[in-house]
């Protein structure tokens, strides 16, 4: 879902999918602009997000266009500097207690080697459990956004951290439908019953 967005008008899902076709969508939608606000939601975080739907179709879309990275925008012509290619290697810092070092520095590889390493297996061994988590907490933004004032709300709230998804299905089933809908799918889409 890291490319899916979804638009709602007021109560109602206005359109889903890519972020160019909900963008127009949005932008159709303003033009016979009824008193219903728009809002628009990244379905991997749950948050509203903001665009500039100002202009043509052409300049609507050019906007949401990615720039190039650096790393692309570099002219192949350009002499390599020194050192190991990039590969995508991001450095940043990292604090550690001294154990920690010098239990790294002893590691086939290094510090570096011996992270990587070690991140790649949390992410293996938590996958589940971070995209469960990663689900739980985009429902929660996007329910919090678009049913905050809704009846039951802080009641839901608990019951969707606490993953009690019978209770959770409950106490939201007097909720607008596509606001329920969208909230079970962001929570559970992905989780087998």
């Amino acid at each position: 879902m890291a490319d899916h967005f979804t638009a709602f008008e007021g109560e109602r899902r206005l359109a889903a999918g890519g972020l160019a076709d909900v963008a127009l969508a949005v932008k159709y939608a303003e033009q016979r602009r009824t008193a219903e606000p728009i809002l628009i939601f990244s379905d991997a975080t749950g948050r509203a997000i903001d665009l500039d739907l100002r202009g043509d179709t052409e300049a609507v879309l050019a906007r949401l266009a990615k720039p190039a990275s650096t790393a692309e925008a570099a002219s192949p012509s350009e002499p390599r500097g020194r050192g190991r290619p990039k590969l995508g290697v991001v450095a940043r810092e990292v604090t550690l207690l001294p154990r920690h070092w010098e239990w790294l520095n002893t590691q086939p590889g290094g510090a570096s080697v011996a992270l990587r390493k070690l991140v790649e297996q949390a992410r293996r061994a938590n996958g589940d459990a971070d995209r469960n988590r990663a689900a739980r907490d985009a429902a929660y933004h996007f329910m919090s956004a678009m049913a905050g004032n809704l009846s039951g709300f802080e009641e839901a709230s608990r019951a969707l951290f606490a993953d009690d998804r019978r209770n959770f299905m409950r106490l939201i089933a007097a909720w607008p439908a596509d606001i329920r809908d969208h909230i079970v799918n962001l929570a559970y889409a992905d989780r087998a019953e």
